[in-house]
């Protein structure tokens, strides 16, 4: 697992960076990812308003993973400031990216479900193959080949567009790319089943039928974005996550986390927000790091770091909100281009602060905590995402199974 902790941001080895001259702001900004995921994974049911938005919108919640993928691009301007052997350093990327894939699988694919229904074992007609990990190991390879073979091996002008201009190059036909598909693919009416009905509709072949109308191009919502056909034509209906969170839109009307009878078609059907479309713009999130991350690696100077910092994290935001404005909507679960630029620009700004806090004014330790939590932020994140910490604490009782400290927490939150 050590040899994962650079996908998940983590700086150079110690062969490279010596103590002394270790980022520390960058353990705290992984160790601020981790406790924003567990904050708003275990908080989020209690105060919805830091709960990922239904669909168009920006809530805490939905800045977690372009901060994971902004901080694993920084790490890999550091990891890679120096490649002697492109081929060997490009295999151990592809191996890490792909270690990573498959934790991410294992981790969201299903083999969980056990936790509630005590069977064992993964429906592979079933499985989900896209999830956090999955969408990190994707940014993190397409950055790291981006840096390994792009790169100008000069730095005597180092900047944003200076030594790097290839990575922009990138950068925008990931973007381009994105938009024209976004918009120009065509959605035609499509249908789908499930095996678990919410509904009274009539049943076919043991199953319910459910018919989205469309035929539509450029759609944003989420019946009929092409984002969702992609991942439903590559990928499978089956394959794609089951409880979606545009389900608390008002038209579903989520009753005991249940879809109503009388709610549109759509709402029942299943929606990846790590789909395949939208991983063009998440890689570029990670590029947008490794920018960021190409100051820390060739820049002593603070005032000089902050500055490139602040001007180009300023730039996006302004350029994110400009996009919001002229109607590009501000979306997670679609990984807009707005959304992109925002969330980016907000990890950036952060990124700053956390130095400038950290590593020029020294209160580290004021951060001690995160810092430490970026340090081991993968084995946190295993912990967390597979319940074993939850169900750790929960097993411990007094009396009877309702005495438990997370029942008690949460009863404790209900009751105020």
């Amino acid at each position: 697992m050590a040899d994962l902790e650079p996908l998940l941001g983590v700086q150079e080895p110690p062969h490279v960076i010596t103590k002394s001259t270790r980022i520390a702001s960058l353990d705290v900004f992984r160790g601020l990812c981790v406790f924003l995921m567990m904050l708003v994974d275990y908080v989020g049911s209690i105060f919805p308003i830091i709960a990922h938005s239904p669909w168009n919108g920006l809530r805490l919640a939905d800045i977690v993973m372009p901060f994971f993928l902004f901080v694993a691009g920084v790490s890999l301007a550091l990891v890679y400031k120096k490649v002697s052997n492109r081929v060997d350093a490009t295999r151990k990327a592809v191996l890490r990216a792909v270690k990573l894939f498959l934790l991410g699988v294992f981790l969201q694919g299903g083999y969980f479900h056990g936790i509630n229904s005590l069977t064992y074992g993964v429906d592979i007609e079933r499985i989900r193959w896209l999830g956090i990990l999955q969408r990190i190991s994707i940014g993190y390879i397409v950055a790291a080949l981006c840096e390994i073979w792009l790169s100008r091996r000069t730095h005597r002008e180092v900047g944003f567009f200076k030594s790097y201009y290839w990575h922009w190059i990138l950068a925008f036909s990931l973007s381009a790319m994105y938009l024209g598909l976004v918009y120009g693919l065509y959605v035609p009416d499509w249908r789908f089943e499930i095996s678990s009905p919410t509904s009274s509709m009539l049943p076919i072949n043991g199953s319910y039928a459910y018919m989205v109308k469309c035929s539509v191009r450029g759609d944003l919502g989420p019946a009929c974005n092409s984002a969702g056909m992609i991942d439903r034509y590559v990928l499978g209906i089956d394959h794609l996550y089951a409880k979606p969170v545009y389900r608390n839109l008002k038209e579903c009307n989520m009753t005991n986390s249940q879809v109503s009878e009388s709610s549109p078609s759509w709402c029942h059907a299943p929606f990846d927000p790590e789909g395949l479309l939208s991983s063009l713009t998440a890689a570029v999130t990670c590029i947008i790091g490794l920018q960021c991350g190409h100051v820390l690696a060739h820049i002593q100077d603070h005032k000089e770091r902050i500055q490139n910092w602040s001007l180009f994290s300023v730039s996006l935001l302004l350029l994110g909100m400009l996009l919001a404005f002229i109607g590009i909507p501000v979306n997670k679960s679609l990984y807009t281009i707005s959304y992109m630029l925002i969330t980016s620009a907000s990890a950036g700004i952060t990124f700053c602060a956390l130095y400038l806090l950290v590593d020029v004014y020294g209160y580290r330790w004021v951060t001690t905590p995160l810092g430490w939590m970026g340090k081991h932020s993968l084995s946190i994140f295993v912990l967390v995402t597979s319940n074993i910490a939850v169900i750790a604490i929960q097993g411990f009782y007094w009396s009877k199974p309702e005495n438990n400290l997370i029942h008690w927490i949460v009863a404790c939150f209900v009751n105020r």
